[in-house]
């Protein structure tokens, strides 16, 4: 028996990297605990950590290579070598790349995890343009670059000076219980007992409702008109910061006869709220003496995404509380971004990107452009624009996280090759004919700025054990296919990789010896930030802002070059009460999607047996009125229906949720019902309801998730245990 060892190292089971106390005794993991010292959690930590263990040594895990031996989704699979794997990859690869060319292989990406900017260099290496995931357009990547064309930079909430936020809003997201983007949840929860107050978007009360001084519930789909009627009393009440909107922004006149029709009243019809409600939570907004933000996925959801984020972003430009203590802040930027090669792709391939008039998403003159799902679809479909004939899955669930889960999976069926990168058979890896294991947080080595996109503190993710079985990083994957095939990826080893990423590091004072081992044991590193960072530029000659104008740009002068419009603004969802009345009579409410689950991350975790515990069945949430006008009682199975198909769900009758709305659980499918066709997936997956269909958003070419019609009936026929099975855990 060996002496128990304790790492600290940062847990990247969501995108929280909260850093964690990991036991290991004998080779094996035997405790994983907060760690009390945790630069963002200090001392706390969600159950996806706690249990990761049972994820680790899950019996249902993928310990070894597969290769497919019956029909596309039937599960039939047989052991076979990593040489195996590699020679049948290599074979259909370079197959596809002597027909077609190498743009004819898409590689997709799940949620951003350790491997995300890796996806984009294998697929630079391999000479494909076509990589994507589903957050490229719906998550947290829109925010990314409206915050670059509008202040330079991605801002991120101030939790760490000594003035905290007078005022947070809380625009469609919980962040008391998500984890997202690297910080938010601890830090959230510790500054409202600093007493920062709120003002909350979202059709649902939540717990965060006595921290609100207004809980705004609007029709989802609608947040960008409440976004600029805010913008209307701003200005025209004259509750703005005229100094830094005269001094800092490029754009205000036009922006003031953009909103001059967003009255309040005109506003309050599109979104279902009264009109006093909006004038006062912009009043509270304008005169509040520090206001930072909280903004989640939901506003990314609609094809005027773009615009949304802006119109959001904007609120915060023009009450001057950018780059502010207790303000929206730049941060540090201090951990260089891995190179993803481009070079190794060309300019001719990046004009073949599917999607490229996307610009915001696909442009060929984006450092990190992903294609458009949609798109690739179509060219699965169709073979126009040109053929894509293949797909590589690197810890993607797509049959659960696209849109249009039926037309996905026809879609799919009939493409020449897939292969998946997975922990476990997920629905999606059934498709595939190459299933390739991979590692857990527990078994990699990784670091990550935090908060994401706006970074002062390096996070390390180190490999406390060696992999279970034949498992491998997705990184050690992507090199070893690029051996097989000849092509270059750039680096012996991945800690080549990453030592360089501290490059940046090193120029901070007293970071200069910094080495990677050093980062390993002490789990993390953060630097002091800087606030109003724009100003010592000015002072210096330099930019105050990295835009075009060197301002705050309200008018996107980058939109303007690429014939968008400058301006935010209203557009009603494609499908809504407004945009479709006549599939009212049919489908009378309004649905919503994308909730998150304190026990899962999207689609993952549904098998760990203290995870689904806490949670063993998929929810829709809706109002008593809307339940008993349809004869539903809490706890009973219904069906949730669009024109697109139905699934089942258990009702959840709550006081909390608009009238007229049905809120349906994301990630949904049943890893013990192994009987089922793609393990229920069909059944209770919310996407079965969505649409990928056109119009897409302008800039992002985003689809709509959010907003569209149902209707709800009971399901006399299910029973609890189709859908929950412990002991088969």
């Amino acid at each position: 028996m060996s002496e128990p060892k304790v790492y600290h190292t940062a847990c990247h089971i969501c995108h929280g990297s909260c850093i964690a106390e990991v036991t290991v005794e004998d080779g094996r993991v035997t405790s994983i605990r907060p760690d009390q010292n945790g630069v963002f959690n200090t001392g706390r930590m969600c159950p996806k950590g706690i249990f990761s263990k049972e994820l680790l040594y899950h019996p249902d895990r993928l310990l070894h290579p597969l290769r497919r031996t019956g029909p596309r989704g039937s599960g039939q699979f047989e052991q076979i070598t990593w040489d195996e794997a590699y020679d049948i990859i290599r074979d259909n690869l370079l197959k596809i790349e002597a027909k077609y060319g190498m743009e004819a292989v898409a590689i997709a990406q799940g949620t951003g995890r350790h491997h995300l900017p890796y996806t984009a260099r294998f697929a630079n290496c391999l000479g494909t343009p076509n990589w994507f995931e589903p957050g490229s357009a719906q998550c947290f990547f829109p925010r990314i670059h409206a915050g670059a064309v509008t202040f330079g930079f991605a801002p991120a909430a101030d939790y760490y000076s000594d003035t905290p936020p007078e005022l947070m809003l809380v625009w469609g997201c919980n962040p008391s219980v998500s984890g997202a983007d690297g910080e938010s949840r601890y830090c959230f929860l510790d500054t409202l007992k600093r007493g920062t107050r709120l003002i909350v978007v979202d059709p649902c009360k939540n717990n965060l409702e006595p921290y609100a001084d207004h809980f705004l519930q609007l029709r989802p789909g609608t947040d960008d008109a409440l976004a600029l009627g805010i913008l209307h009393v701003l200005i025209f009440e004259d509750l703005y910061d005229h100094e830094f909107v005269e001094n800092w922004c490029y754009g205000f006149a036009p922006l003031k006869e953009r909103v001059r029709k967003y009255t309040p009243e005109y506003v309050a019809e599109i979104c279902g709220l009264p009109a006093e409600v909006i004038i006062a939570a912009a009043r509270r907004i304008g005169t509040a003496s520090t206001v930072s933000m909280e903004w989640g996925c939901a506003i990314e959801h609609t094809p005027n995404c773009f615009q949304t984020v802006r119109a959001i972003a904007l609120i915060l430009a023009i009450t001057g509380s950018i780059d502010k203590k207790g303000g929206f802040i730049e941060s540090m930027h201090v951990l260089d971004e891995p190179e993803i090669l481009e070079d190794h792709l060309g300019d001719e391939k990046k004009k073949k990107r599917m999607g490229e008039q996307y610009k915001m998403l696909a442009g060929a003159h984006k450092p990190f452009s992903s294609a458009h799902i949609p798109t690739v679809f179509e060219a699965m479909r169709t073979g126009k624009p040109y053929p894509i004939r293949a797909l590589m899955m690197c810890g993607n669930n797509g049959l659960i996280g696209f849109a249009d889960s039926q037309k996905t999976l026809e879609t799919w069926m009939g493409l020449d090759f897939i292969c998946c990168q997975d922990q476990f058979l997920t629905p999606s890896a059934l498709m595939a004919d190459v299933v390739l294991p991979v590692c857990t947080w527990l078994e990699v080595d990784s670091l990550t700025g935090g908060p994401g996109g706006a970074d002062h503190v390096i996070l390390c993710q180190r490999a406390v054990v060696p992999p279970e079985g034949e498992c491998k990083t997705d990184e050690t994957i992507f090199m070893e296919i690029c051996q097989h095939l000849g092509k270059d990826w750039g680096a012996s080893n991945l800690d080549e990789i990453l030592d360089k990423r501290l490059d940046r590091l090193r120029t901070f004072p007293g970071y200069e010896n910094m080495t990677l081992e050093t980062l390993r044991e002490t789990g993390w590193v953060a630097v002091p930030i800087e606030y109003e960072q724009y100003k010592k530029r000015a002072a210096s000659g330099e930019k105050a802002f990295n835009t075009p104008t060197g301002k705050v740009e309200l008018y996107s002068t980058v939109m303007e070059e690429f014939g968008f419009d400058p301006l935010p603004d209203y557009s009603e969802p494609p499908e809504s009460p407004l945009s479709t009345p006549e599939l009212l009579e049919k489908y009378p409410l309004v649905l919503t999607t994308g909730t998150r689950i304190n026990g899962f991350f999207l689609s993952e975790q549904r098998q760990v047996p203290s995870l689904r515990k806490l949670n063993p069945y998929p929810l829709a949430t809706l109002h008593p009125d809307t339940a008993n006008q349809y004869g539903i009682a809490d706890g009973d199975w219904i069906f949730i229906e669009t024109k697109r198909g139905r699934i089942t769900q258990k009702a959840k009758v709550t006081d909390s949720m608009k009238p007229g709305v049905v809120n349906c659980q994301i990630g949904w499918w049943i890893p013990e019902a192994k009987e089922k066709p793609f393990f229920g997936a069909f059944e209770v997956n919310a996407n079965v309801l969505t649409t990928m269909e056109p119009p897409f958003d302008p800039c992002m070419g985003t689809y709509q998730l959010r907003g569209m019609l149902c209707r709800v009936y009971p399901n006399p026929d299910a029973k609890d245990s189709d859908y929950y099975r412990p002991s088969k855990l």
